[in-house]
């Protein structure tokens, strides 16, 4: 498994390349990435390339990427690939999402009482915590979603 986070501000262009090869038989492989994006210019780019070899049959593979963008002005590419080589394979995908903040979320958290800067950041915070928690380390767990605050408080989310 492979999984990664990131947060662009006004003026941040980031790029990740990924890449996966497979060339032993039965090999399983998972790519996940989450990015957030807010502020003028704020650039992200993802590539994501997974090759199954000639040889590599049983293989499972999947890729994800995952973009939320919080403001207007910014952006986020993302490129999944996959190259197979091969018939005899369990399963290969890629999937790639970029989409705006759900105000339906926080409207729903808003009719409870939670005010808008809070909902705002716990449904921000929510679309994190499948990496996050997947670490089984609170201590780190904690100093990234301090990070992610921080970024938020930042511009203003």
């Amino acid at each position: 498994d492979l999984s990664g986070l990131y947060f662009a501000t006004s003026g941040q262009h980031l790029e990740h390349r990924i890449h996966v090869d497979h060339n032993i038989a039965n090999a399983k492989s998972r790519v996940n990435y989450k990015g957030a994006l807010s502020g003028q210019d704020a650039r992200t780019v993802w590539i994501g390339d997974v090759f199954i070899h000639k040889g590599a049959d049983g293989t499972d593979t999947y890729e994800l990427n995952r973009n939320l963008l919080l403001t207007d002005g910014a952006r986020a590419d993302s490129v999944p690939n996959l190259e197979i080589e091969t018939g005899e394979i369990v399963g290969a995908g890629h999937a790639s999402t970029t989409g705006r903040f759900d105000d339906e979320q926080l409207f729903y958290l808003q009719s409870r009482g939670i005010p808008a800067d809070i909902a705002r950041r716990l449904v921000i915070r929510g679309f994190f915590a499948e990496i996050v928690t997947k670490l089984k380390n609170e201590a780190i767990e904690e100093r990234i979603m301090d990070r992610i605050d921080a970024e938020l408080a930042k511009v203003g989310e």
